[in-house]
């Protein structure tokens, strides 16, 4: 007797970070459908039913919270997870408010991203505590780090405009802009 695959739909702008994901996420006995952006994840949602969703906060054709609300709406029993790089606690309160059952900050792997929304070996299908920390506090570096990718993003990725508003040399905001986030 076989079962049927899980579904899951992945939405992220990042179309390396979205198909490595993917591919890791097959590798892991489970159906991914793929999405860039908004507007297409909610056109796949209406002709297709998943059980897990892993949806991209900030992207280029609009939010990702609008795939949470679309989702929540026309599949209540989808497990939604916001997956970013722009982590912070009233986005996190407002995804869970739209329908999200998990919130985890990039980088983030195919295992952390399944046991979030509680689908690993042995465990249940409640998602994990995902705003748990070890201190309570994010370091200075993660708090500057996304700072600087907030007002980075708001700049739509124009560097030296994002210089000019922060007050720092163009130089000196490239070097602070790392590929991933400091530690906490």
């Amino acid at each position: 007797m076989t079962t049927a695959k899980p579904r899951l739909l992945l939405v992220d702008d990042d179309e390396v970070f979205r198909e490595r994901l993917a591919k890791a996420l097959r590798k892991r006995d489970i159906d991914v459908d793929t999405s860039d952006g908004p507007q297409s994840a909610l056109l796949l949602a209406k002709h297709t039913a998943f059980a897990m969703a892993v949806v991209d906060l900030r992207m280029p054709t609009g939010s990702g919270l609008d795939v949470v609300k679309g989702l929540a709406a026309s599949q209540p029993n989808t497990r939604i997870l916001v997956l970013t790089g722009y982590g912070s606690i009233p986005t996190a309160v407002e995804a869970t408010r739209l329908g999200a059952t998990a919130y985890l900050a990039k980088p983030a792997d195919a295992d952390d991203i399944l046991r979030a929304l509680g689908r690993n070996a042995g465990a249940s299908t409640q998602p994990i505590d995902l705003f748990e920390e070890s201190d309570g506090t994010p370091s200075l570096a993660r708090v500057e780090w996304e700072h600087i990718n907030r007002v980075l993003a708001d700049c739509d990725n124009n560097l030296s405009e994002t210089a000019r508003r922060l007050g720092i040399h163009r130089r000196s905001l490239q070097r602070k802009i790392q590929k991933y986030p400091p530690k906490r």
